[in-house]
């Protein structure tokens, strides 16, 4: 999957040293919303989360993780993911995150659109979700630019990393 500026591919043990430098590198903004980061920040960690999103990726379960690499110069960037939540609809959440130094740039929103695509075109997607936490703005704002739906707000569902109770915000967009 290819944009102008970015691409997605399949996982590959030769991304899992950029994947853990990004990590690292954006620690601070990341870990503000997704509780995997603390456990993410080792190599050995970092060579498991890979072997794990690889073998999904073969098996097509779990989670679809994939990098995201600017084409100008193959730099990883982040990486973005298609949760299996249900093969008989097909139904799919879309979860991201970005090396902190490269947000603001319309790469998220870019991979959005290219994950999109492959969901609704190639594994004829019915439903996509975004969920975030009300307060993360950054995500949110991701999902109403790519035109997903505002579906509900679960009250008070969940705890954030910081131990704050928060509640989550569901998007969707369904196949046309």
């Amino acid at each position: 999957m290819q944009s102008e500026r970015i691409k997605l591919v399949p996982p590959s043990m030769d991304l899992a040293q950029p994947m853990l430098e990004a990590i690292r590198a954006s620690q601070h903004e990341l870990s503000e919303y997704l509780p995997w980061v603390p456990h993410a920040l080792t190599e050995s960690e970092s060579i498991k989360n890979m072997q794990e999103a690889i073998d999904n990726y073969e098996r097509f379960d779990g989670e679809l993780r994939l990098p995201i690499l600017r084409n100008s110069d193959s730099k990883f960037l982040g990486a973005i993911g298609l949760i299996i939540r249900d093969k008989s609809v097909p139904f799919f959440e879309i979860g991201y995150w970005l090396n902190t130094k490269e947000t603001g740039k319309g790469y998220i929103t870019e991979a959005v659109s290219l994950i999109e695509d492959y969901a609704f075109n190639e594994l004829k997607a019915l439903r996509l979700e975004i969920r975030a936490a009300e307060t993360n703005r950054n995500s949110r704002a991701v999902a109403e630019r790519c035109g997903y739906h505002l579906d509900a707000i679960l009250v008070n569902d969940r705890r954030l990393p910081s131990g704050e109770l928060s509640s989550t915000v569901i998007y969707s967009k369904l196949a046309r």
